[in-house]
């Protein structure tokens, strides 16, 4: 008899038995025995020790996007011109129209104007469109209403031709000389704000001083006529007219309205004259233009210049055919 043995399972027990059947495949059996799994462990980590953990991650997120924000802040606010005076004092006293001023300052593209300054640098193709008006009158007379070293190579243009800068700004002539005897750059004051842009065209329009035919611009009682320029201005007939001073930045400093009116009375007195306003996606120089200069006389533009060409009509009682339906 053989001797007892403890019991126990073997480990040798073999894991796939088939039954007796005559398809082995429909009795696959594959017991599962836990000691088989004896050595696969699940590691598990506690809360309280992944708690900390998230929340460094998610701290340590939260501040990269808070200095990312911060520095794409400065960077965009550099770009942005500081407000006028005038518009600072109406961002105190309404904030809409604070919002809407930094709004459309923040959508429009950068300009190259400095509010000192009595006009903006031109374009390369509004320079050019100029630059081929006088060369094709040159030598001829003209006359700059503001002043820029830009300017200056209009007079080189224009040799032998007379060429009159008015500037307001004597810090600007004292800066700018002239390289030629036959330019002169006098200094005039403008006294009138761009405020008062649509009282003025309302007194023009019912006065009959400021009509072509009113008589000698420096005579005249007519709100908008320059009567104190140098009297050289008076006494030549001018080929080319260029209005772009004084600055008309912001509605307390000087504003074009009776440049531009002096520049159409100028036009009209003479034979055919070349009249070229720069800035006209400003308001003012936009109405001023159709006003006293007249659409149907508009023969091109590039950018923000647009060129006038004027033939002498001293007697007529008004400046345009067409009348202009806005601001009645």
């Amino acid at each position: 008899m053989p001797p007892e043995l403890p019991h126990y399972r073997s480990f040798a027990t073999p894991l796939v038995r088939f039954s007796p059947s005559s398809s082995p495949e429909a009795h696959l059996i594959i017991p599962v025995s836990c000691k088989s799994f004896k050595g696969n462990k699940i590691m598990k980590i506690p809360g309280r020790k992944i708690m900390p953990l998230l929340v460094f991650i998610l701290s340590t997120i939260s501040i990269l996007r808070l200095l990312r924000i911060a520095t794409t802040t400065k960077s965009s606010t550099s770009l942005l011109p500081a407000l006028p005076p005038t518009m600072q004092h109406a961002c105190h006293s309404s904030s809409t129209k604070c919002s809407a001023v930094s709004s459309n300052i923040s959508s429009s593209p950068p300009t190259q104007q400095n509010s000192s300054t009595s006009a903006t640098i031109l374009t390369k193709k509004e320079f050019k469109l100029l630059s081929n008006v006088i060369k094709h009158k040159a030598p001829c007379n003209l006359l700059i209403f503001g002043l820029s070293a830009q300017f200056l190579k209009l007079s080189s243009i224009n040799s032998g031709g007379t060429t009159i800068f008015l500037e307001d700004d004597p810090d600007r002539i004292s800066s700018i000389r002239a390289k030629s005897n036959s330019t002169l750059i006098y200094k005039f004051d403008y006294h009138v704000p761009a405020k008062k842009a649509y009282n003025l065209l309302k007194h023009a329009r019912e006065s009959q001083d400021c009509a072509p035919s009113s008589g000698r611009l420096q005579n005249s009682t007519c709100k908008l006529a320059l009567t104190n320029l140098p009297g050289e201005v008076y006494q030549q007939k001018w080929d080319v007219v260029v209005v772009d001073g004084p600055s008309g930045h912001s509605p307390e400093a000087p504003g074009r309205m009776a440049a531009i009116y002096t520049a159409g009375m100028i036009a009209r007195a003479g034979h055919t004259t070349d009249v070229l306003v720069h800035d006209v996606d400003r308001t003012i120089e936009k109405w001023f233009s159709w006003e006293f200069l007249c659409d149907e006389n508009l023969v091109s533009s590039k950018g923000k210049l647009w060129n006038f060409r004027i033939t002498s009509k001293p007697n007529s009682r008004t400046f345009c055919t067409e009348k202009i339906a806005f601001l009645v």
